[in-house]
């Protein structure tokens, strides 16, 4: 009973917010206008996409934690781990957005936030990590806190760089809330957090809203704490070698753009035209057929961990489809 009055509630709340937008977005007016060669949108896009997320996530855990519903979420500690560490990415994000960060300032902001939660809340750690094809545990000793510093680095810079047109950051996020459903993590939680992503693909469609840097940040630090919590406290965990697989398109193309940038004396933190969203838009030249073709690239190293292929099968399959379909796009344009 209590979870159909939170899928209601919810559902009329962002029905709510998307039948008023255009008056909400005339109050709190924060927007992305278009400049130079990387926005090349017409006119300014509202930016509340991550703001109208993180209120969501908000109450979601002020009905599941306050009010005493049946499908608790995170332990208590956790609880304030993942809001205040989400809250401080959001507010870097959104401050990026406003401010135009430098790529080196952003970078140190995102891991300075994560050291301040760490060093207060110590729960946010991984002693040590198993992978499927290995019957062995490797112990971090001393390096967790470097590792996952540079996880979540890497983790926040891969989403932002991918989140590069109407969509595609949207899909991805639901595609992964979804695995998390289907391996049987609070299933009620994400299955909110989607209902929100879903009112937001429609108004990014319809080129009324952005996610911003704020909404992407968001969202890593979200699939991030996810993982490290079910990682600590779920039998039913995903092996480290399956995470870097679920998440390896967004991964490789960050890689791939820093080896290119850090090769032609570039800033391998600053954002430019070839990710594999721009070249396969540069190829088709329609959005919506480069979403399609996206989602199915991020899709297929997960599907082929469906069929209990081999992890390093599936990184050299997936490494090798993703370089053909770069090398063709490009020689073809």
């Amino acid at each position: 009973m209590e979870n159909i009055f939170l899928i209601i509630f919810f559902f009329l709340l962002n029905l709510l917010i998307f039948l008023n937008f255009s008056k909400i977005e005339k109050i709190i007016n924060i927007s992305d206008k278009p400049s130079g060669k990387l926005k090349k949108h017409k006119k300014p896009v509202s930016l509340l996409g991550g703001l109208i997320l993180l209120l969501n996530f908000y109450l979601i855990f002020i009905f599941f934690n306050f009010l005493n519903f049946e499908d608790s979420l995170f332990n208590k500690k956790f609880i304030y781990i993942i809001i205040i560490l989400s809250s401080l990415f959001y507010i870097i994000g959104l401050i990026d957005d406003l401010k135009n960060l430098t790529p080196n300032f952003k970078l140190l902001l995102i891991c300075f936030s994560f050291v301040i939660v760490a060093y207060f809340f110590p729960d946010i750690n991984l002693k040590y990590i198993r992978l499927s094809f290995l019957n062995k545990v490797y112990y971090f000793n001393n390096f967790s806190f470097i590792f996952l510093i540079l996880s979540f680095a890497l983790l926040s810079n891969a989403l932002n760089m991918f989140d590069g047109i109407n969509l595609q950051l949207i899909f991805f996020s639901i595609f992964i809330f979804t695995i998390f459903i289907l391996k049987g993590f609070y299933p009620i939680f994400f299955s909110l957090i989607i209902m929100c992503l879903i009112f937001l693909g429609i108004l990014n469609f319809q080129n009324k809203v952005f996610l911003g840097d704020g909404g992407s940040y968001l969202i890593s630090s979200i699939i991030g704490c996810t993982f490290i919590y079910q990682y600590k406290y779920f039998e039913n965990f995903f092996y480290g070698d399956e995470v870097f697989i679920i998440l390896l398109i967004p991964s490789i193309d960050m890689f791939r753009l820093f080896l290119v940038r850090s090769i032609n004396g570039k800033n391998p933190f600053k954002g430019d035209l070839n990710h594999i969203h721009h070249i396969i838009n540069n190829h088709f030249r329609n959005t919506n057929l480069t979403v399609f073709f996206t989602t199915l690239m991020f899709v297929f190293p997960s599907a082929l961990l469906f069929f209990e292929i081999a992890t390093y099968y599936v990184l050299i399959i997936s490494i090798i489809v993703y370089s053909a379909v770069i090398t063709y796009l490009k020689k073809n344009l």
